[in-house]
């Protein structure tokens, strides 16, 4: 890889994409560009997309591929992106990943990175997550806020936000079964993919990460 890195973050939900994303994008200093992070924001400011990604996302299903990519689109074209980005939640389907690829030229997608965690460990820990609703900010039933789910950060109330109930978890996982995991042949047949494990701590799981990806960077520097 040039300067910079173009990289896409794979895996099923709770897979713990977004803790990794936000620390491989500073080690990389490129934008981490969070679909999710996006889009619940919309919902919060109560626009008209965000009202209608609501219905979706209480729900469990996927976001439409027109309304989607229109916001990736827009993210791409801003001046941070230019030397590269890392993408926590699109593509996530083929059609997608192909629109990606003409988003983006003439660059490339340098590396697609599958965070691979088994489907139970992904149903607890999301099952169990808790999230203050002004920040953001990540809890668990195992780490909850200090006093009485207030957010240590900044007061805010804590809940369980309803895409996480298990109903929902688990029509999400069957949706990235079906819909989702086609990325990884995808990517596959493109020498563009690489799987690491995501199970460990927070750490143990970004030395895994940081190792593939100076791993690429050497190897597309020796081409």
């Amino acid at each position: 890889m040039a300067s910079g890195a173009r990289l896409v973050i794979l895996g099923k939900q709770g897979a713990g994409k977004g803790t990794q994303s936000v620390r491989l994008s500073h080690y990389l200093a490129v934008p981490h560009i969070s679909t999710g992070d996006m889009l619940r924001a919309a919902v919060k400011a109560g626009t008209e997309f965000g009202q209608l990604a609501k219905s979706y996302m209480d729900s469990g299903e996927l976001i439409p591929d027109d309304v989607i990519m229109g916001i990736v689109e827009d993210r791409l074209a801003e001046p941070d992106a230019s030397r590269g980005f890392l993408l926590d939640g699109f593509p996530r389907t083929a059609i997608q990943a192909e629109a990606l690829d003409e988003m983006i030229k003439p660059h490339l997608i340098d590396l697609a990175i599958d965070l691979d965690v088994p489907t139970e460990l992904v149903l607890k820990r999301l099952s169990s997550r808790r999230v203050c609703q002004t920040c953001g900010a990540n809890y668990s039933l195992e780490a909850p806020p200090k006093l009485n789910w207030t957010c240590d950060l900044c007061g805010g109330e804590v809940v369980q936000r309803p895409d996480d109930t298990e109903v929902a978890i688990r029509r999400r996982l069957d949706l990235y079964d079906k819909a989702t995991a086609p990325l990884i042949e995808f990517y596959s047949q493109r020498n563009l993919l690489v799987s690491v494990d995501g199970v460990g701590t927070p750490d143990e799981v970004m030395e895994r990460l940081v190792a593939v990806v100076n791993k690429a960077r050497y190897s597309r520097s020796a081409q």
